[in-house]
């Protein structure tokens, strides 16, 4: 072979080895520029925002239910100072009967609930108008109570600034519970047996 044709064989070679280098340089840098853009990309989209969970609104102060006491509750019943005695309370309605020992109480109730709250409005007496004269008698008492009902039980008491002081409840005591004190057992020390010598 002639060197001429040696040298432009190596001079082909040499430059199909350079292209493959220089395309094969070009489709990892294309990699590396689709890849850092997947990158970039991934990183710039913002997380999606969990949605907030409404947990209720207040109540409307404004939006009042007649609330029905009716039943029969025996329970204990207390007076201002007096020591709390046995009694029954019937309500039916908006008409109640109270008995405690000797005494007996009728009158009307009404009782409304508000926000979770029962208001209760207790007047005794015989609420029959009475015959118009020059002397009318005296309004009836009336107190003011608030009430909780739960299943077959009922509790009222007066609410502050109530002048009479009055209380019914179907649990008996009135009092709450007070909570009972472990007492801490005494360690006791156990000694070891005396070593008998043989």
């Amino acid at each position: 072979m002639r060197k001429s044709t040696i040298y432009i064989f190596f001079l082909g070679l040499a430059v199909v080895v350079l292209t493959a280098f220089g395309s094969a340089g070009l489709v990892v840098s294309a990699q590396n520029s689709n890849s850092s853009a997947m990158t970039n990309t991934a990183a710039a989209k913002p997380k999606p925002k969990k949605p907030r969970v409404k947990t209720g609104g207040r109540c409307d102060p404004a939006k009042q239910e007649q609330a029905d006491l009716s039943g029969t509750y025996n329970g204990k019943a207390k007076h201002g100072t007096e020591p709390a005695q046995d009694a029954t309370l019937t309500i039916d309605g908006n008409n109640f009967t109270m008995t405690s020992g000797s005494e007996t109480h009728t009158g009307r109730v009404t009782a409304v609930t508000t926000c979770g709250y029962t208001a209760v409005t207790m007047m005794m007496g015989d609420l029959t108008p009475p015959a118009p004269s020059p002397n009318p008698p005296a309004a009836l008492p009336a107190m003011s109570l608030r009430a909780k009902k739960v299943g077959k039980s009922l509790t009222l008491t007066s609410v502050p600034g109530e002048p009479k002081s009055v209380w019914f409840s179907t649990s008996g005591s009135g009092m709450k519970a007070k909570p009972k004190k472990h007492k801490a057992k005494a360690k006791t020390d156990t000694a070891a047996p005396a070593k008998t010598t043989p």
